[in-house]
């Protein structure tokens, strides 16, 4: 994942914003215990949703502490700990991180990535068999996903987002861990969830790296799909956006859709902010990056870091 799914920050109350903080300091401590520091660089913020997300769907009781970090060493923060669900997440955040390095090592051969790949390495071999079971997924459709990049053996952007989205709605639909009200319907519910997630990320992803892929000459989706005559990236926006954003919208609205349907706990709030607001806010900013005359003003969902 990316690190595009995160709240917008100034409509959180500070206990939420405390609350989501918790679970991505609980996230990388999960990661160090399970995997040690190195791992850590892979952190993101999906994978802290990923974490919200699931423990609202569990009986399982929220459990914190103060612990300092090595980034903070002077200072103690609240933390999320002993979790079922941030421990899944952290297993979630190394295997997509190293399989995206063996995805770029097959791709390109570099000394660089093979090192990257070499330092990983040890890693993987620390998944429990039921991670195992969901990483052969991931590792196949992240195959699907590279071929049809390399290859361009696809004509709409529903077979591009497909892989990617398929990799998120398996993520969340095989939780290994008993979810409240537990069954088939929530399975499948969670597997839109998850696809309509991940269909969005790879919209974003690709948007928010169109304008750099076309001076570079890299390969992007939206280029490549819509971009026969090699126009600017400002005449290309101006010609997709209307498009693009049925799309992304679409998938942002069916994420809602499920949202209000699942058996959620006490953290509603800011799940909802980062569906209805967060990702919004995402959207907008991109889109205004690097297009001065779009009329949606970005100063207005100003995002702060976490």
């Amino acid at each position: 994942m990316f690190g595009y799914v995160t709240p917008l920050k100034s409509e959180l109350k500070i206990r939420e914003f405390n609350k989501f903080r918790g679970y991505y300091c609980g996230l990388c401590n999960s990661i160090k215990k399970q995997f040690g520091n190195i791992p850590r660089m892979s952190l993101n913020y999906d994978m802290t949703f990923l974490a919200l997300f699931l423990q609202e769907l569990t009986d399982e009781k929220e459990k914190a502490d103060m612990l300092r970090c090595f980034v903070h060493p002077t200072k103690k923060k609240p933390t999320i700990i002993n979790s079922l669900a941030i421990d899944y997440a952290a297993n979630m955040n190394v295997s997509l991180f190293y399989y995206k390095m063996l995805d770029d090592f097959n791709d390109d051969r570099t000394l660089k990535s093979k090192a990257s790949l070499i330092f990983l390495n040890p890693y993987q071999k620390k998944f429990s068999s039921k991670i195992k079971v969901i990483n052969e997924k991931i590792e196949k459709s992240l195959k699907d996903l590279s071929i049809l990049e390399k290859e361009k053996n696809f004509s709409s952007i529903d077979d591009i987002c497909h892989p990617f989205a398929e990799i998120v709605g398996n993520i969340m639909m095989m939780y290994p861990n008993k979810l409240k009200n537990d069954s088939f319907d929530l399975r499948e519910d969670l597997y839109s969830f998850g696809y309509s997630l991940g269909k969005w990320i790879y919209l974003i992803d690709a948007l928010d790296d169109l304008k750099e892929d076309i001076e570079k000459g890299k390969f992007n989706p939206l280029n490549y799909l819509y971009n026969k005559d090699n126009i600017s990236y400002d005449e290309l926006l101006t010609k997709i956006k209307d498009r693009l954003e049925f799309n992304i919208l679409n998938c942002a609205y069916t994420c809602r859709e499920i949202f209000y349907k699942l058996p959620l706990n006490n953290n509603n709030d800011i799940i909802k902010n980062i569906i209805e607001l967060g990702m919004m806010d995402r959207y907008i900013r991109i889109i205004n990056k690097n297009n001065n005359t779009c009329n949606m003003k970005g100063s207005e969902f100003n995002n702060e870091s976490i």
